[in-house]
């Protein structure tokens, strides 16, 4: 089974510093690296790393080239990226001492996915197919209905989380991944039990797994509902990619046929190897570094 990624292609500037910047405040960064990043770009790349069969669909701009060429060296087919004459979408994060993130996006070429791209894309998708979407390119919405009159399967990461996500056509979606945050956005809830039962109530069709960080994972489908550790994590050093990686491989395994429970501990794993290194794309593991 194959997984199409409808992603974010971005080019991240990563500033540590001893604490998030005040309004007002100037703060002297101690480093600054360049990182490939991108919700869309990390998740591929982890479906890649975890052996899934996985195709990038977006728009990159001309300084965004060494993006394309790092999904295809992570096996991630490119066919359907397209070069756009434009600046490509960045994201700036300051990342503290404890190894917590805070990040200002802009779209740029992420922006430029419209309906006429979609169409063509489209065009190429199977029927038997995973289509994922995350909340950083355009035309999102669109892009669900034609995937779903195509018969695919959908899953929605919905972040960064806004009011756009509330206008989409969330009961076409297969398999929903939310933290607290974007669950209580959507259910209205702020508990957990209280989010799973809301959103199980409102999308009975739907596959919801709600991410803790570093407390674990819930997952709720039917009458199905089982939680899933997190694993124990000596030193954490940036969070930036670990939910992307969560996801990438959680997809990966279930697209070669693994069960959800063994696929969310599986997924668990490979999000605390993330944690424990800098960098976004570049901090996803390997499976072979999960035995």
């Amino acid at each position: 089974m194959r997984i199409v990624n409808f992603g974010s292609l971005n080019i991240d500037y990563v500033y540590s510093v001893d604490h998030f910047v005040q309004p007002g405040e100037t703060l002297s960064a101690d480093i600054m690296q360049i990182y490939p990043g991108g919700k869309g770009l990390n998740q591929s790349i982890a479906v890649a790393r975890a052996g899934g069969d996985i195709h990038h669909a977006g728009r990159y701009g001309a300084d965004g080239t060494f993006l394309m060429e790092l999904l295809k060296e992570n096996g991630v087919d490119t066919n359907c990226l397209e070069k756009m004459d434009a600046s490509n979408g960045h994201a700036i994060i300051q990342v503290d001492q404890h190894g917590e993130n805070s990040i200002l996006l802009y779209g740029g070429t992420n922006e430029m996915v419209d309906e006429a791209f979609i169409d063509r894309t489209i065009e190429s998708v199977q029927s038997d197919d995973i289509v994922l979407f995350q909340n950083e390119v355009s035309s999102i919405g669109y892009a669900m209905k034609k995937a779903k009159e195509k018969g695919c399967k959908i899953a929605l990461n919905p972040a960064p989380m806004n009011q756009k996500v509330l206008g989409y056509p969330l009961e076409l979606v297969d398999i929903l991944v939310v933290n607290e945050t974007e669950g209580e956005a959507l259910s209205g809830e702020k508990e957990v039990d209280a989010i799973l039962n809301a959103l199980k109530k409102a999308y009975p069709h739907t596959k919801v797994i709600l991410t803790l960080g570093s407390k674990g994972a819930w997952f709720a489908f039917g009458d199905e509902r089982f939680f899933v550790k997190a694993c124990k994590v000596d030193k954490v050093v940036d969070t930036t990619a670990a939910g992307d990686t969560f996801i990438g491989y959680y997809l990966a395994c279930i697209s070669k046929g693994v069960d959800d429970k063994e696929a969310l501990e599986t997924a668990t794993k490979a999000a605390a190897i993330t944690v424990s290194r800098k960098g976004a794309a570049v901090s996803v593991p390997t499976m072979d570094e999960l035995k």
